[in-house]
Order: structure tokens, then C-alpha cells, then sequence
């Protein structure tokens, strides 16, 4: 889940690595550092905290040199220190380490290189790495990395340099994300897009077992093996204005902001002239024909958002669907039928539990479609199909327009296979296609109530306890409410089914325990009214999400949001943006750190 970022080049190499850890500080801010070569000899500096600590040391250095790393650490093996921190070097300080990664045999090549002399001032795993270099140096650097990493297991993403060859800058991937950008006149690694696009949009995703080879004039891409790879350059369609806060004082708050343009760009892709246009690839539309039942895994918020997938594939398709975590996935020995399609879903498309789940299910002969964010990611590689939800880069740590991106394709998904195995007609696909184009304009119409919500989140940033409840197809908004209050304001908050409350939640209320109910006009909705007046016969402060128009919920609820009334399929979307709002105005006001909440990395790349 760390940031690397590498660069070789003529520019300002301490701005150039400063500035792209700046933009991957969401993948980790326990501690960050940077290492170049300055007058022929290795710089380094360190600092733990945030990026800000490293800037204010490095600040006013001037760096002589053409070639520098950068590392934001989120910590695995080893707390928060100075020594902890990345890069890492070898004894005689010549060669310079960023890893991403755990390297799981660490502890036995430690012990063989401290037998050989090599001595360790870290507790980290990643510090053998540039000992295990040095110990095969001779003379050709491409070559001791080769054999230094055929000794690793685990994951790995390195950014590596040495005095001893400094016009050359490594890259090395085995199961966690590096790419390559291609300038002109200079050669960039980063972890992730958003740290290179200010200076190049041409990008090299590199597969597992890679290798790059990068000089200022050029590159050579090998395998593990040293034969050279013939890779494409990709164009990214990012701009870097995309990775930019435009006046927001939190990626967050811009990203949720951002919902109906994420929304209206995927309507206008994959609908037109009243017609679901998701199913384009005719091998993938007979695919899921002849399939009779889904697995989604995910984890954490993608996962929510498949919970909204099962009810609608059961509903419109009558698919028999099952969510499962993906940490869990991967361990159940699950019996699954060959006519079952597994289908993945997450925003970085390198979140490592759901990457190992959709190998396994490669492995069982599955067929595997993807839902991701990010193009050429590797589970969207490794996928046999892969839908992208469109929603541009997402900074802010707590998923926001991801999992609205991610409800919708799972909606159009539903609907497209609803009218193709002819169980909604014409008559309801129309209906719902007209209530999908007034779905931006419902959203906004909830983002105008934010100035309300802020003054109710006012009114409630000093509880510590939150049950968020709902029914039906409110639940899976009721838990994906509660993940964002708990996530960015570390306030205890649990979501639960509703009918779920009397066996043994319904214990914990109080007048202390706010209670948010999730329930806009659905089918269940008077089911979840009479949960409502059980909380309010015990004294529970109740803040509800109701349909504009309903005169019942303001009798019961302490609070009420309302949302604008739109068909029962798209309830989550416009129910969860008062419930980021709520969270977000919380951690706020509670001093937190939305964009950067402690111990949480954005893309989870490792186990």
C-alpha cells in the first residue's frame, strides 16, 4: 500500500519526487523519504509523520544530480520510525531501495547476511533487499537485482538506484502495482497515475515479473529471467487538473461532489436511444446468458456495493447471486458450480485479497468478469471480462464516487440482463431508463442539502456510538454509512439489517446512541417504520434518510434528511451521498484527517 516514486532526468529531482509523493500520500503517511545522488554521493532523508515533515527537512538542499526515489509508508513489519522509513541502503551506502510489498522470508536472509558481515539498523523486511544487492554486486547492478529478487518471496514493487551505475534507475514488479512513464528526455516509476501525470501521459504498466531498465534517453523492459519484453505505451487520459483539490479543502468533499458528472458519464456511455448498451461485447452478453448463478467478491466498500448487486441481479435477472468477502474468498475452499460467473469488483484493480480471489477462480476454470476503476489495472489484466466504472482518479481514502460508479454499473448490469432473459419488459425498461437520466439531477438535488446536514453533523460530533440501520436494499447503505463515519471520524458506528435489531442490537440503544435509519419509500418501507417506533419506545435519537413527501418518518425521527423520490432501484445511490456528507462534516468537526485517516491506505496491495 506504499508510494513509490522514481525519476531520472534533468529536472529538479527533489521537486519532481516531492510533488509525486504528494499525489500517492493516500497509499500510506506513517512516514516518508527520499534518496538521490547529490555530487556523485547518496543522499537521504527521512522523517516520520506526513509528507509535510519530509519537505520542511529537504527544504532549501539543493540536490546536484539527475536521479532520485521517494517512498510514503504504510507500515507493515516494524512501527513508524526514522530508521523504518524508506529508502532503505546497503552498508557502504551506495545503492538505494522503495518497496511496496512484504517480503515473507526476510527473517532468514537477514540471518544469512548478518553472518556474512551485513549489519541492519531497521526492523523493517524491506531493508535486505539493497544488503541482498550489494552482496551480489559485481560490477553490473541489473544483474545483482536479478539475483537479488530471485531470493525474495512475497510481493514486491522496488524503485532502485546505486552511485556506483547513477544513469540508471530499476523498476521491479511481482504482485504489487509499478508503472513507467515515458518523457521526454526523462523516465519516471510510480505506484500509481496521479504521481506522473504533470509530466507525462505516455505510461508502461509493467506485469509481474518485470523489470525495467530506465536512463534518461531511454528504457528495456525484461523478465525475472533478463529476456527483453516488447511492452506498449499506453496513453492515460487523466488530466492532471483531475488529481487537483479546484478550491475543495478535501479530495473527499470534491469527490463526492463529483457523483452526478460520474453518474451522467456513464449513462451517456452505455445508454442510448432507450437501449442498455453495457452488454456491447457479444461474447460477454452470451456469456452471462448461459450462466445460472453469480459469486461477487470484493472488500470493504466494493463489497457494499455488491451487496446492492445481489439484490437486483435476483430481482430483475433472477440470478442466484452470493457476496463474499474476498479475504474470505480465497481461503473457503467454496463449491461453486462451472455455470457460475465470479465477478470482482474494486476501484484500484489492485487490492490484493480480490486480485488472489480472481486468480483462484481462474485456476477452478471460472470465468471471471471484472468491475474497476482503473484501466489496465491488474485484476481488470487478469479478468476474463472487465467493465470500468468511469469515475477518474479517487484521492480521498474513503470511497466516495467509486462506490456510487460501482452501484450503477451493477445496476445497468441487472437491468441490460433483465430485458435480455425478457423478464422486464418493455414497458418497466422504459420506465427505468427515465428514471436512470433523472438520476444526476436527484443527486444534486441531495449535495444542495449540504449546508443542512453540516449543521446537523454539528449537533452530533461529540457522540462516540452510531448503529445505522436499514432493510431490504437499504442495508447494504446502512453498513456502507457506517464504514465512512467509523473510517474518517474513528467514532464507533456499526450498520445492521434493521429486522436484525431486536436479536440483540436493540440492546445497546440509549438516549446516547444516535441511530440512523435508511429508509426512503421501498417496498419494506412500513417494516422499517415499525423498527423506527422500537427504537423510539427505548429512547434512541433517531436521524432518518426519508423520501421527500413522507409524513410519517418526521413523527418518529429526531432528524430527517429527505431525498427525492425516484424508483426503488436507485434508492442506494441517492440514499448514501446525505450519509458521506454526515460522515464527512464529523470527522471535520472532530479535527480528523478525511482525506488521510490514520492506520488506512487507499489501495490495499498487500495480504
Amino acid at each position: 500500500m506504499c508510494g513509490i516514486v522514481g525519476y531520472i532526468g534533468d529536472k529538479d529531482v527533489s521537486s519532481v519526487v516531492l510533488v509525486g509523493l504528494e499525489k500517492l500520500e493516500y497509499r500510506g503517511y506513517d512516514s516518508a523519504g527520499i534518496a538521490a545522488i547529490n555530487d556523485g554521493k547518496l543522499f537521504l532523508k527521512k522523517r516520520v509523520g506526513r509528507l509535510s515533515n519530509l519537505y520542511s527537512l529537504v527544504n532549501g538542499q539543493p540536490i546536484n544530480g539527475h536521479i532520485a526515489i521517494g517512498h510514503t509508508r504504510w507500515a507493515t513489519h516494524g512501527q513508524p520510525t526514522e530508521n523504518n522509513a524508506h529508502p532503505h541502503t546497503d552498508c557502504k551506502g551506495r545503492i538505494a531501495v522503495a518497496h511496496n510489498g512484504i517480503i515473507e522470508n526476510f527473517q532468514e536472509l537477514k540471518e544469512e547476511l548478518e553472518a556474512r558481515g551485513h549489519h541492519f539498523i531497521s526492523e523493517t523486511d524491506s531493508e535486505v533487499i539493497p544488503h541482498l544487492i550489494e552482496e551480489y554486486y559485481d560490477g553490473d547492478l541489473v544483474e545483482a537485482v536479478r539475483k537479488a529478487i530471485s531470493r525474495l518471496k512475497g510481493s514486491f514493487a522496488l524503485a532502485i538506484f546505486s552511485t556506483l551505475e547513477p544513469d540508471v534507475l530499476i523498476g521491479v514488479r511481482k504482485d504489487s502495482p509499478l508503472i513507467v512513464g515515458v518523457g521526454d528526455g526523462e523516465m519516471l516509476l510510480a505506484s500509481d497515475i496521479p504521481a506522473i501525470v504533470s509530466h507525462t501521459h505516455k505510461v508502461i504498466i509493467l506485469d509481474n515479473g518485470e523489470i525495467a531498465v530506465l536512463r534518461k534517453d531511454g528504457f528495456e523492459i525484461m523478465d525475472f529471467q533478463g529476456r527483453r519484453r516488447e511492452k506498449a505505451v499506453t496513453i492515460v487520459e487523466w488530466d492532471s487538473r483531475d488529481v487537483e483539490l479546484e478550491g475543495y479543502p478535501h479530495y473527499m468533499l470534491k469527490e463526492i461532489y463529483e457523483q452526478p458528472e460520474v453518474i451522467e458519464k456513464n449513462l451517456k456511455m452505455y445508454l442510448r436511444n432507450n437501449e442498455f448498451l453495457l452488454l456491447k461485447d457479444t461474447n460477454l452478453r452470451r456469456l452471462l446468458l448461459t450462466k445460472r448463478s453469480i459469486l461477487i467478491q470484493a472488500c470493504g466498500t466494493s463489497k457494499h456495493a455488491g451487496m446492492v448487486g445481489k439484490y437486483l441481479l435476483e430481482r430483475f435477472a433472477r440470478l442466484s447471486t452470493r457476496v463474499e468477502f474476498a479475504s474470505e474468498f480465497r481461503y473457503m475452499q467454496p463449491v461453486v458450480q462451472p455455470d457460475t460467473l465470479i465477478v470482482a469488483i474494486s476501484q484500484s484493480g489492485e487490492t490484493a485479497d480480490t486480485l488472489a480471489g480472481v486468480r483462484m477462480a481462474r485456476e477452478m476454470g471460472l470465468e471471471v468478469l471484472s468491475i474497476v476503476n482503473v484501466r489496465d489495472s491488474s485484476i481488470a489484466r487478469e479478468s476474463d471480462y472487465v467493465i470500468y466504472t468511469n469515475a477518474g482518479p479517487e484521492i480521498g481514502v474513503a470511497s466516495t464516487k467509486a462506490y456510487t460508479a460501482q452501484v450503477l454499473i451493477l445496476t445497468l448490469l441487472a437491468l441490460e440482463l433483465g430485458v435480455l432473459r425478457g423478464i422486464i419488459t418493455p414497458e418497466e425498461s422504459k420506465h427505468l431508463i427515465n428514471e436512470l437520466i433523472k438520476l444526476p439531477g436527484k443527486v444534486r438535488q441531495v449535495l444542495d442539502m449540504d449546508a443542512e446536514i453540516e449543521h446537523l453533523a454539528a449537533r452530533y460530533q461529540s457522540y462516540n456510538d452510531f448503529m445505522f440501520l436499514g432493510r431490504g436494499i437499504n442495508y447494504p447503505t446502512a453498513l456502507e454509512g457506517a464504514l465512512k463515519l467509523k473510517e474518517i471520524s474513528y467514532v464507533h458506528a456499526n450498520g445492521y439489517a434493521a429486522g436484525e435489531m431486536k436479536h440483540g442490537p436493540i440492546a445497546l440503544i440509549d438516549k446516547n446512541m444516535p441511530v440512523v435509519f435508511v429508509n426512503p419509500k421501498t417496498s419494506v418501507f412500513d417494516k422499517s417504520v415499525s423498527n423506527m417506533k422500537e427504537v423510539e419506545a427505548r429512547g434512541g435519537k433517531i436521524i432518518a434518510i426519508a423520501t421527500r413527501g413522507d409524513s410519517i418518518t418526521p413523527q418518529i425521527a429526531t432528524e430527517v434528511f429527505y431525498v427525492p423520490e425516484i424508483d426503488e432501484t436507485l434508492v442506494p445511490i441517492v440514499s448514501i451521498v446525505p450519509l458521506q456528507l454526515l460522515a464527512y462534516h464529523i470527522a471535520v468537526m472532530r479535527g480528523c484527517d478525511v482525506d488521510k485517516p490514520r492506520n488506512l491506505a487507499k489501495s490495499v496491495t498487500v495480504e
